[in-house]
């Protein structure tokens, strides 16, 4: 079979020049990163890459920036095992692996027109991010959109500055929370689960889709909440996180009963995979 350029970013890494690193908060960095060849990653809201380093492996990161932002993309990257570790001591001119993008990104044009909830925990609001700034550059597109978001710490919270500046924006409804507060915290936000951020919002469920990003120990909490508010699960949707290895569907390490996460995924509306056992 002749290898063609769709095949050979599904196989082989593309190298990539890393442009700038950001530090998120002590254990999390923001790559901004662009191909080495000139072409543009190419993918959508919701995506994944597998990043990789000669030496140390490779291993799933969500992109964390929209295609809107042309000629470079972005990556969230917690300090979690060997590969990241080695990630965080790149700098500035150094270079990685990208393969893809992969996977179910969000779908667009079904959420054309309605006004959205987006709701991110943790580092979830990495890939979420995409999204957002997606709404940010294509205005028209969508009608209200509500940001909640939730970290464990003021600290814990990842990309301050935008958060600072969607929640200045008249184009956003931004609510943040988080877990706890110690002393010498400076938070002016709410102190508690993201379920609390949930109840005070007004929506029609008939023109509503809400987005949900997070560590699995908030999703059925979160949707019990949206139910209570009238949504539907064919109006909501979820990005799952699994051990999403190969990228392509061929190892299985990211199954779902009959769904590969990479694959059919990450992104799910919720009626598909709701009463899948272990989906959520």
């Amino acid at each position: 079979m002749t290898d063609t350029p769709l095949r050979k970013s599904l196989y082989l890494p593309t190298e990539c020049e890393i442009i700038s690193v950001t530090d998120l908060t002590p254990v999390e960095k923001l790559f901004r990163v662009r191909r080495t060849d000139g072409l543009p990653l190419g993918h959508l809201p919701g995506q994944f890459v597998q990043v990789s380093l000669l030496g140390w492996g490779e291993a799933p990161i969500s992109v964390a920036s929209s295609p809107t932002r042309e000629g470079i993309f972005e990556l969230g990257v917690r300090r979690v095992g060997a590969l990241t570790s080695a990630m965080h001591t790149l700098q500035t001119g150094d270079t990685l692996g990208i393969r893809g993008p992969f996977g179910r990104a969000f779908d667009l044009s079904r959420l054309c027109g309605q006004d959205l909830i987006l709701i991110s925990g943790g580092c979830g609001l990495a890939p979420m991010r995409s999204l957002i700034q997606y709404c940010e550059d294509r205005p028209s597109d969508f009608g209200r959109v509500a940001i909640l978001y939730g970290a464990k710490s003021p600290a814990d919270r990842l990309f301050k500055d935008d958060l600072a500046r969607w929640d200045a924006s008249a184009r956003f409804a931004c609510s943040m929370t988080v877990d706890n507060i110690s002393g010498g915290d400076c938070f002016s936000g709410s102190v508690g689960l993201i379920t609390r951020l949930i109840p005070p919002l007004t929506f029609t469920p008939d023109t509503t889709i809400a987005a949900i990003i997070g560590p699995p120990a908030m999703y059925r909490a979160v949707i019990a909440e949206l139910y209570k508010k009238g949504l539907s699960s064919s109006r909501i949707a979820v990005s799952l996180e699994r051990q999403m290895r190969c990228g392509v569907g061929k190892c299985g390490h990211c199954s779902i009963e009959h769904l590969l996460c990479c694959q059919d995924g990450p992104v799910f509306w919720l009626n598909e995979i709701e009463h899948l056992r272990g989906a959520l």
